[in-house]
């Protein structure tokens, strides 16, 4: 069984599996609004006003952006 990297001081995210999860409460912070803002944007999109593909082309981008921005900042403060 792979034991589990240790934290650094003052991370705020670990790397597990090519993803970050958090481990802080400044790492929480700022994960919570982000996994409510991709939650906002798919009922937004899926609110029936759109087709599928509207609502792909509105959840795609934003997802993407959102994800990459989270990364990079994980990234930075773990």
């Amino acid at each position: 069984m792979k034991h589990p990297k240790k934290v650094k001081k003052g991370a705020w995210f670990i790397k597990l599996r090519g993803s970050y999860i958090p481990v802080s409460w400044q790492g929480w912070l700022t994960y919570i609004p982000f996994v409510s803002y991709l939650t906002l944007v798919l009922v937004d999109a899926t609110n029936g006003e759109h087709t599928a593909l509207g609502a792909f082309y509105i959840i795609f981008p934003q997802w993407i952006a959102a994800a990459v921005v989270l990364t990079w900042l994980a990234s930075k403060k773990s």
